[in-house]
């Protein structure tokens, strides 16, 4: 008798906590590159009751064994990394990733975080930032340089465009991730030429139109990084729509848009969340009715045990 008042509290525990994943779903249907979570799961431990046994020497045929379960509990909390639609902008530092792959932020202390939200901004100083303030990681020429003293390499018509620190494909996944460095859009290049206009292009590289007032020069100023994870599901989510690697998401390996895996950068578009509002308002019905029914054969047993005690009368 008691096994079933137990059973059913581990069912409205768990009801509770699936209903807790499906009210976050639904809270970030408007968020940027939100994944969504779904909760699975698992019965526990059943008791047995009689023991399985074989057919009998004297004709008689098997007998299964007889366990009577002890309730369910919640077996995994998934995030399905499926992609967002992709909303239209118009805006060129609006980035949509269109596959599995992550942009690289980097807090004022060196922590690394991973996201798909692709809306940035840039400060005063020029630095390519999130909306958290996060500054966004990528390649440039001399990666060793600090920011405020880095130099640019000028793109001059009919010559080869000037080669990037992009990580080779042999290359270690400690060595790749130390080629992404702060990306920046500086005011001034050489202190007499001026900023004019910028543009991001689809696979992330970034290009700058200075002019000193006599002439116009056009420089490479660095390329947006991506990153993959081997299990992208297994990232932790950290808040801000940020991501941080865990010990089953693989260790995180940079590269750029195009490369397999990485997927491609739309320019002016944002990833929008993956929550399905039907699908979560149908899940937001069962479950409510499956926490009804838990609380029911909770409160059926207490009538029995009621019963019970009343033949003591």
């Amino acid at each position: 008798m008691l096994r079933s008042l137990y059973a059913g509290v581990s069912g409205m525990r768990s009801f509770q906590t699936k209903m807790d994943v499906i009210s976050n779903n639904i809270a970030n249907v408007n968020t940027t590159g939100f994944k969504s979570g779904r909760a699975k799961f698992q019965d526990m431990l059943s008791q047995t009751v009689a023991n399985a046994q074989g057919p009998m020497e004297n004709g008689l045929g098997g007998i299964n064994p007889q366990q009577i379960g002890l309730g369910v509990k919640v077996g995994s909390i998934d995030t399905i990394m499926t992609g967002g639609a992709l909303q239209p902008t118009n805006r060129n530092l609006d980035f949509a990733i269109e596959g599995e792959g992550f942009f690289t932020v980097e807090d004022g202390t060196g922590n690394k975080y991973y996201t798909r939200d692709g809306a940035f901004y840039t400060d005063y100083e020029g630095n390519l930032v999130n909306a958290s303030g996060l500054k966004v990681l990528g390649y440039v020429s001399d990666p060793d340089s600090d920011p405020i003293d880095r130099t640019y390499e000028e793109i001059v018509p009919g010559e080869d465009e000037p080669e990037l620190e992009i990580p080779d494909a042999d290359e270690d996944y400690a060595d790749k991730l130390e080629k992404l460095v702060q990306l920046r859009i500086p005011l001034y290049i050489d202190d007499e030429y001026e900023l004019q206009e910028f543009n991001i292009d689809g696979t992330g590289k970034i290009i700058g139109v200075y002019s000193n007032g006599d002439e116009s020069k056009t420089f490479l100023l660095g390329q947006v990084g991506m990153v993959k994870f081997n299990n992208p599901s297994g990232l932790e989510k950290a808040g801000n729509n940020n991501y941080t690697a865990s010990n089953n998401s693989g260790d995180p390996e940079a590269g750029v848009a195009g490369g397999r895996g990485y997927g491609y950068i739309r320019q002016g578009f944002l990833e929008m969340s993956n929550v399905d509002l039907a699908n979560e308002f149908t899940e937001m019905i069962i479950t409510s009715r499956a926490y009804q029914a838990n609380s029911r054969s909770i409160t059926t047993s207490d009538e029995m045990l009621q019963e019970l005690i009343n033949l003591k009368r």
